[in-house]
């Protein structure tokens, strides 16, 4: 795998939807550490912000306050960026080149088409917690690139963070959003 896959990106204009679940159950433990699972994926697509802006990324993309915007202004046609039907994406049979159909194509299209943003959509699809076999853990992030317009995977792999003895929220997170960026461009 080459060592920026997404490098291409950089000069193009991108959707940055939320990170849309957090797996349930892990042999860590670390989940049931969690109260509030949506606030933990926020904090993450905070950190991977902050992370693509401290690397200048962020002056052309759109991330998900503006998709939360979008759908408040545009309460009848707009999707909910946290509700998207990304069930099909933990998938291993979903590789580059799958088509996206049903209701995820249209969710996607209609969010890129509100933000006049091109056709390129991040999709954090998940977030899970693996045991190594040194008895440490990783957060690992399930990520895709779709074309919303031709309605395809472009890229889909996981990221994850630094190995970690206990569940610490912002190193693991921090981690995790600094290995995102590093799929785009160096530090």
């Amino acid at each position: 795998m080459p060592a920026r896959p997404l490098a291409a990106l950089l000069s193009q204009q991108v959707v940055v939807a939320p990170t849309q679940a957090l797996r349930e159950a892990d042999a860590l433990g670390w989940t049931q550490q969690i109260p509030r699972s949506r606030e933990l994926l926020r904090a993450l697509d905070d950190s991977i912000r902050a992370e693509l802006s401290a690397r200048g990324i962020d002056r052309q993309w759109v991330f998900p306050d503006a998709l939360e915007r979008a759908e408040r202004l545009n309460p009848s046609y707009a999707v909910n960026p946290y509700a998207l039907d990304t069930r099909g994406l933990t998938s291993p049979a979903v590789v580059p080149g799958t088509a996206i159909v049903g209701i995820l194509a249209t969710q996607l299209r209609t969010m890129a088409a509100l933000q006049e943003s091109g056709r390129a959509v991040l999709i954090p699809v998940e977030l899970r917690f693996d045991r190594l076999p040194s008895g440490e853990g990783v957060a690992v992030l399930h990520v895709a690139l779709v074309d919303a317009r031709v309605r395809d995977v472009r890229w889909i792999g996981d990221v994850r963070s630094e190995a970690s003895p206990t569940f610490s929220r912002g190193t693991l997170l921090s981690s995790l959003a600094a290995h995102f960026a590093d799929l785009i461009t160096a530090p």
